[in-house]
């Protein structure tokens, strides 16, 4: 794939905690417009990868982004640049009403003098209803499934190149699971690039069109999610795992 074609690209990525090495020479590719997902157990490095990226993890390697290394800038200027984080646990102002967060998400094109940026909102609104019709609550009197509604909404208000999920379905009921899935499906066809971490393995290789299996801080499979989805080794440790759990 040419480098035009990617919007996202990380090479021998290192990063941890203190002397604790998590990721040791991660490598994946994230193409415009395309979902793509990385799935493994807990403990092997999937927040980490995430929180390395955005730059809340000091870390080392190289990370192209729009063909640009951004390893060496901050939090603040990979925001700045069009990279977003939902982490994995929202993290909103729940003091606030649900508008204000959103309106608070909306720095960066505030930033680069996009006066049309508050259009985001309806977008925002559309997109999630429920939203709409708590736009005055209080962040913090929000259910669980809304509260991650309102943190990826948050999130688009920045109008970001790559939305980066961290473990989007992480306690919630399996009928929000399914509504926050089909939302990340809805978004591809917007144009946005999304890096899914999720443990629901079926659910996020359901919806992404490339997979990688990080096991242990090192990409242990890789292919395109529906091959992914048919591999005995995934089936067994992953699938098979959420099939039983079903019973």
């Amino acid at each position: 794939m040419s480098t035009k074609d990617l919007l996202l690209k990380v090479s021998g990525l290192h990063a941890g905690y203190g002397r604790a090495e998590v990721l040791s020479g991660l490598s994946l590719e994230l193409p415009r417009g395309s979902v793509v997902t990385v799935i493994g157990p807990n403990g092997a490095g999937k927040s980490t990868t995430l929180n390395a990226l955005m730059g809340v993890l000091p870390s080392k390697g190289q990370i192209l982004f729009d063909g640009e290394d951004i390893a060496s800038l901050s939090l603040e200027e990979r925001v700045m640049r069009g990279l977003a984080l939902v982490p994995e646990k929202r993290e909103l102002f729940t003091t606030m009403s649900v508008e204000d967060n959103l309106v608070l998400g909306g720095f960066r094109p505030m930033r680069l003098g996009q006066r049309d940026w508050r259009d985001e909102l309806e977008k925002v609104f559309e997109l999630f209803p429920r939203l709409k019709e708590r736009r005055t609550q209080l962040a913090g009197t929000l259910s669980g499934g809304e509260r991650q509604m309102l943190a990826v909404g948050r999130a688009l208000m920045a109008r970001p190149k790559v939305l980066m999920l961290d473990e989007p379905s992480l306690g919630l009921a399996p009928l929000i699971v399914k509504e926050i899935f089909r939302i990340v499906a809805r978004l591809r066809e917007t144009g946005v690039s999304i890096l899914l971490i999720e443990q629901n393995a079926r659910a996020a290789l359901e919806v992404a069109d490339y997979g990688y299996v990080l096991e242990t801080g090192e990409i242990g499979l890789q292919g395109p999610a529906f091959e992914l989805a048919r591999d005995p080794r995934v089936i067994e440790t992953y699938l098979g795992a959420a099939k039983k759990s079903a019973a």
